[in-house]
């Protein structure tokens, strides 16, 4: 039974470059992938929908809410991570800036960060703390969860166990979706922290 379902935005025209923070709007391809996104989700009961507060995650879903005939909550903190100065470049445009710490970055990475931007650790905490919440929803009713590739490859590296360059595959692709199993999601809700998650849930 899967009850965290995690999905990726549809396309912007910004794919391509370093969009963390950037707030572009689904494009024409965008908008066609998400009658395949819906598709892929319409075996699943969900019942609740969680999003990015980024238009091309909302715009995501609201194709998802209408579908399932319920609303969605907006979560910040389900955002990507945020690429400072770096924010709609492409990565030959970065070079051309300043080679050298292109150079430093992609030598360091993934423990490089951005100029002004938020460092790999930051993120990580920020999606520790939502990935407790989701896994504490999860354990209550199935859920779709809208967020980012970057945020999604994380949870599942980080917290659910799944190897690198995996994640990278499932969250290749604009619109996917990646089911993860309600009984592992049961085991990390009681290991990880979640009370204040479980807290925040019972008041709804």
């Amino acid at each position: 039974m899967k009850h965290l379902l995690l999905i990726r935005h549809a396309e912007t025209d910004m794919a391509g470059r370093f969009c963390g923070h950037s707030d572009p709007e689904l494009n024409e391809r965008g908008h066609r992938q998400l009658s395949g996104v819906v598709s892929r989700l319409s075996e699943h009961a969900i019942r609740r929908i969680y999003t990015s507060d980024l238009r091309r995650a909302r715009q995501t879903a609201e194709a998802i809410a209408a579908h399932f005939g319920i609303e969605f909550e907006v979560r910040p903190d389900l955002r990507e991570i945020y690429f400072g100065q770096w924010e709609g470049l492409s990565w030959s445009e970065i070079e051309a800036r300043d080679p050298a710490l292109a150079k430093s970055w992609a030598e360091q990475y993934p423990n490089s960060m951005a100029p002004g931007g938020e460092s790999l650790q930051q993120f990580e905490h920020r999606v520790r703390a939502e990935s407790a919440f989701l896994f504490a929803a999860a354990t209550e009713c199935p859920i779709a969860v809208v967020a980012h590739a970057g945020f999604i490859r994380v949870l599942l590296t980080n917290f659910y166990g799944t190897p690198e360059e995996e994640a990278w595959k499932l969250t290749k692709e604009y619109g996917s979706v990646v089911a993860l199993d309600i009984n592992l999601i049961r085991k990390l809700a009681l290991e990880g922290p979640v009370e204040q998650a479980a807290e925040t849930l019972s008041k709804k």
